[in-house]
């Protein structure tokens, strides 16, 4: 389906209803993600637009950019306690950590 936009006619945008579009989501996420505009509609009028972004831009390395595990730390044997606590000694039945007795 074509949709007039800005008097213009494109064939690279379409209109979907909102209950279609639930359902196919991530078809429309990815239709998007190629170029093509998305019009959402409820009871027939367009009320949102899903729409490729202007420009990706690479992630920018952060404050910890230099930071860096030392590889002998991997071969230490793990603390008593450290192997309990990745056990679930110390959480309930839900995973939810527990108090410590000091």
């Amino acid at each position: 389906m074509l949709v007039k936009s800005n008097d213009q006619t494109s064939a690279m945008t379409q209109s979907v209803n909102i209950a279609e579009a639930k359902a196919k989501l991530s078809a429309l996420v990815d239709r998007a993600a190629a170029g093509e505009e998305i019009i959402l509609s409820r009871a027939g009028r367009p009320v949102a637009r899903l729409m490729p972004l202007a420009e990706r831009l690479p992630r920018q390395p952060g404050t910890l950019r230099h930071w860096q595990i030392p590889d002998d730390l991997f071969l230490e044997p793990a603390d008593e306690e450290d192997l309990r606590a990745a056990e679930g000694v110390y959480a309930d039945e839900f995973g939810i950590s527990l108090p410590r007795e000091e």
